[in-house]
């Protein structure tokens, strides 16, 4: 019910800010409407964990079937088709159709476990659509947003935005390519990490007790809110021509990305468009990425590298490509682990240590963003101080979050030595 009025929420909002339809309008018009680029068989694909192989390949089958007859129904009408987006209408129809199959012809456990599977999978597709709404209320309420504050307090860890556009432009078209693969297809790695701890879940016939998607969810839940206290643009709209060649240079404070690092001066809030969604502080994507990292050290080998690298690449894609400043990571990471700590504190029934690292993790957020708002200045001025300080703050977290979570560890009891027997006589 919450998720739900949440939802209701952000229709109304965004009717009454954007004029556009919210998540709820756009998701049911999917049912029979080309679908917009998202997670639609990514969401099928994790409901499909409740199933079993054969259930599986029947639903995988049904979804295909659907999708070419709305394909060959739109190719005979000549109908428009968004982005080239043609697919996507089955997995949709599955998902519900499941839901109809687990309330009519399910009972017990097994309607249970069904109709979490299709939430499962609905949830990620619409945490898309929440996340579209509520960049674009970020956009039409907030007129105003706050870069100069934050490029001044980025001169404090030597404005790694600049230096990695800089590096990125020089190293040649395939790095670019490889990054923005990356960053566009984050939640393609969230879902392989998250397939691999759900993969028992149709034997045990229960789900585990904290698995990645949670943690994905509520940090794009929680993500935009901050946007709404803190709007930021990013370096490659702030300070740079935007995305889509010149036509950001109109709004911006100069052109100066990635080539000028801005000079130190007195920051304040500056005007921009209300299209651009204020979606820099904290990084989400750094958030994410962060997320599936910690999600992924359990898993094999394979995975744990899979995880390393799509951290690193993304750290380096929101830097390169202009679209954070390199505070914004900061407290993205601080953001992601607080996150996944609340969750996992939840889960352990709120223990002293799970309270404590909750409210570390949210006193250090709030004190980065405090600092990027009023201390900007002396930040940049003083950077052999502010920046390790920075540093520091992070890898506190980072330390408590181990260091607690290490303790929640369950210990392997020791093997007990059989009593010796007496011998007979």
């Amino acid at each position: 019910m919450v998720a739900l009025g949440f939802l209701v929420a952000l229709e109304i909002a965004a009717r009454r800010y954007g004029g556009v339809p919210g998540p709820i309008t756009n998701q049911v018009r999917e049912v029979i409407f080309a679908p917009k680029p998202g997670p639609l068989y990514g969401g099928l694909a994790l409901m499909m964990v409740v199933l079993t192989w054969r259930q599986r390949f029947i639903a995988a089958g049904a979804a295909i079937g659907i999708d070419a007859v709305f394909v060959l129904a739109r190719w005979a009408v000549d109908a428009e088709v968004p982005d080239g987006h043609f697919f996507g209408n089955g997995a949709l129809w599955v998902m519900l159709g499941c839901g109809v199959i687990a309330i009519t012809r399910r009972t017990g456990q097994e309607r249970v476990l069904l109709l979490k599977g299709v939430g499962l999978g609905l949830l990620l597709v619409a945490g898309r659509k929440t996340g579209d709404t509520w960049l674009l209320i970020t956009a039409k309420t907030r007129p105003t947003v706050l870069d100069q504050y934050v490029a001044t307090a980025d001169h404090a860890l030597g404005n790694p935005s600049w230096l990695a556009g800089r590096i990125l432009k020089a190293s040649g078209p395939v790095s670019t390519h490889v990054l923005d693969l990356v960053y566009a297809q984050l939640a393609v790695a969230a879902i392989v990490v998250a397939l691999y701890q759900l993969r028992n879940v149709a034997a045990e016939r229960r789900f585990p007790r904290h698995h990645l998607v949670r943690t994905f969810l509520v940090i794009g839940l929680l993500g935009p809110a901050i946007y709404m206290i803190f709007p930021v643009v990013g370096p490659i709209f702030a300070y740079g021509p935007g995305t889509s060649g010149t036509g950001g240079v109109q709004w911006a404070v100069a052109d100066l990305w990635p080539h000028t690092p801005p000079a130190v001066g007195i920051p304040h809030p500056v005007t921009y468009d209300g299209i651009t969604p204020r979606n820099c502080v904290p990084s989400l994507h750094t958030a994410w990425a962060t997320a599936i990292f910690i999600h992924s050290r359990k898993g094999p080998r394979l995975l744990r590298y899979a995880g390393t690298f799509w951290l690193m690449a993304t750290l380096g894609a929101t830097l390169g490509f202009g679209y954070h400043y390199g505070v914004d990571l900061l407290v993205g990471v601080v953001f992601a682990l607080t996150v996944e700590a609340g969750l996992r504190a939840l889960d352990r029934g709120w223990d002293r240590q799970g309270v404590q690292l909750v409210l570390y993790g949210t006193t250090v957020f709030a004190a980065l963003l405090v600092s990027y708002r009023y201390l900007p200045v002396e930040m940049a001025r003083h950077p052999e101080v502010s920046g390790p300080l920075l540093v520091l703050a992070m890898t506190s977290v980072i330390y408590a979050y181990v260091r607690t979570t290490r303790l929640w560890e369950p210990k392997a009891a020791p093997a007990l030595r059989p009593e010796p027997q007496p011998e007979l006589v």
